[in-house]
């Protein structure tokens, strides 16, 4: 039977990689990579550089383009919805077509396939329907919320308090509702400075995490929010995407 690997391979750094990572790299005979644009070629590049590092015997890399999702759409649970529905076509054309019956694919997912990516429930979807028949094993990886708070020399928990990891979409609902600590992963828009409690709030916030683009800042948020702002909009305009997280905790 066809298998597939759905491999995490960390937040940026090459060294991110496990070894259980390496050792599923090593079995697979063809990788999947999803072409997102010119502007996220980057992207593409570290995953080959992986690839050709750890790889063994003969393989075969399948690049294909990664639909687009409509960002501008005011129904955004029915745009995501969409998406993955037209990605879980992609991916089982490529399942079908460009896998043998006993060979084994990969996904090299960044960060961690199990937080904040769509991977694992679209391939669900495809065994779901039926039609490619295969069985598949599920990697983790260093996230880059691991990757921010090590970068940053603290811990994500403290005693006897939660922590939430959270949208920027969704921030202020999670604010509300929690006395704790806020991870917060795909904010486009720095929700952070428009709670109502963001001045008395420290943040620990980093982009690029593991790469050598990487960006940290830390301080009370009414101290660093312009400036984070900036450098996000700068860093953005630069590279043409940005991949940023930040911790808020509440002082004691």
């Amino acid at each position: 039977m066809k298998r597939i690997l759905i491999i995490g391979v960390g937040a940026g750094d090459p060294e991110y990689l496990t070894i259980q990572a390496v050792k599923a790299i090593q079995r697979a005979d063809v990788f999947f990579l999803l072409d997102k644009g010119e502007e996220k070629d980057e992207l593409i590049r570290l995953r080959q550089d992986m690839i050709e590092e750890y790889a063994r015997g003969p393989y075969r890399v399948v690049q294909a383009r990664d639909p687009d999702r409509d960002r501008t759409s005011p129904a955004y649970a029915t745009a995501v919805r969409d998406w993955r529905t037209r990605r879980a076509d992609l991916y089982e054309r490529l399942i079908l077509h460009e896998l043998g019956e006993d060979q084994t694919g990969a996904f090299l997912v960044w960060g961690d396939p199990c937080l904040y990516d769509s991977t694992l429930a679209i391939i669900e979807d495809v065994a779901g329907r039926g039609g490619a028949r295969f069985g598949y094993e599920v990697i983790p990886g260093i996230s880059s919320v691991s990757a921010l708070a090590a970068r940053h020399r603290t811990t994500l928990t403290q005693v006897g308090r939660p922590v939430r990891i959270t949208t920027g979409r969704r921030l202020s609902e999670a604010a509300s509702e929690t006395a704790g600590d806020v991870v917060v992963m795909l904010d486009a828009h720095c929700a952070f400075a428009g709670l109502p409690d963001a001045p008395d709030l420290d943040i620990s916030w980093g982009a690029y995490l593991g790469t050598p683009d990487e960006i940290l800042v830390s301080g009370r948020v009414r101290d660093v929010a312009e400036h984070i702002h900036e450098l996000r909009t700068r860093a953005r305009e630069r590279k043409g995407w940005i991949m940023d997280t930040y911790l808020l905790r509440r002082r004691s």
